[in-house]
C-alpha cells in the first residue's frame, strides 16, 4: 500500500469514527433529557397525588361536619365544600399535566431508537461496499466510501433534527432542542 492509500484509509476510518461518535453523543443527550423529564414527571405526579389526597381528606371532613350540622347552619360548610371541589379539580388537572411528560419522553425514546437504527444502517452501508477488485484503485474506493458515509450520516442527521414538543402544559408550550 502506498502512503496516499494509507492516508485515505486513515481518513475514512477517522470519518467513520467521528460520525459514529457524533450520533452516539446525540443518543446520550436524548437519554439524559428523557431521564430528567421522567424525574420531573414523577415529582409532579407525586406532589399532585399528595395534594389530591389532602383535598379529599378535607372534603370528607367537611361532609361529616355538614351531615352533623343542623339544617340552618349548613351554608358555611356547603360553601367550603364547593371551594374544596375546585381545589380537587385543580389537583387532578395538575396530575394530568404531569402525565403529559410521558408523551415527551416517548418522543425522545423514539428519536434515540431511530438514531441507533440509523447509525447501524450507516455502518452497514459502509460495510456493504464492494471489495477492491484487482484493477480498482484503493484510494478511489475509499473516496467512494467516504462520500457514502457523509451522505448517509447527513440523511440520518436531517431526519432526526426535529424538536420534541408538548403543548397546552400549565406553564405554556414546551419544546426541547
Amino acid at each position: 500500500m502506498t502512503t496516499t492509500t494509507l492516508l485515505a484509509l486513515q481518513g475514512v476510518l477517522s470519518l467513520l469514527s467521528a460520525h459514529a461518535r457524533l450520533h452516539l453523543n446525540e443518543v446520550e443527550t436524548d437519554l439524559i433529557q428523557t431521564n430528567l423529564l421522567l424525574k420531573e414527571a414523577i415529582d409532579k405526579l407525586g406532589g399532585s397525588f399528595m395534594a389530591l389526597h389532602k383535598a379529599v381528606v378535607i372534603q370528607q371532613q367537611i361532609v361529616e361536619r355538614l351531615l352533623a350540622a343542623p339544617a340552618d347552619e349548613r351554608e358555611p360548610a356547603m360553601q367550603a365544600l364547593r371551594k374544596n371541589v375546585a381545589a380537587i379539580d385543580s389537583h387532578v388537572n395538575s396530575a394530568v399535566t404531569g402525565l403529559q411528560f410521558q408523551d415527551m419522553t416517548d418522543q425522545l425514546i423514539g428519536r434515540t431508537i431511530q438514531r441507533v437504527v440509523g447509525l447501524r444502517e450507516v455502518l452497514e452501508a459502509v460495510g456493504d461496499q464492494e471489495h477492491v477488485t484487482e484493477g480498482e484503485d484503493l484510494s478511489l474506493m475509499l473516496a467512494r466510501i467516504q462520500r457514502l458515509l457523509e451522505t448517509e450520516s447527513s440523511v440520518l442527521d436531517q431526519r432526526l433534527r426535529k424538536a420534541v414538543k408538548q403543548t397546552h402544559m400549565e406553564s405554556g408550550d414546551i419544546e426541547l432542542f
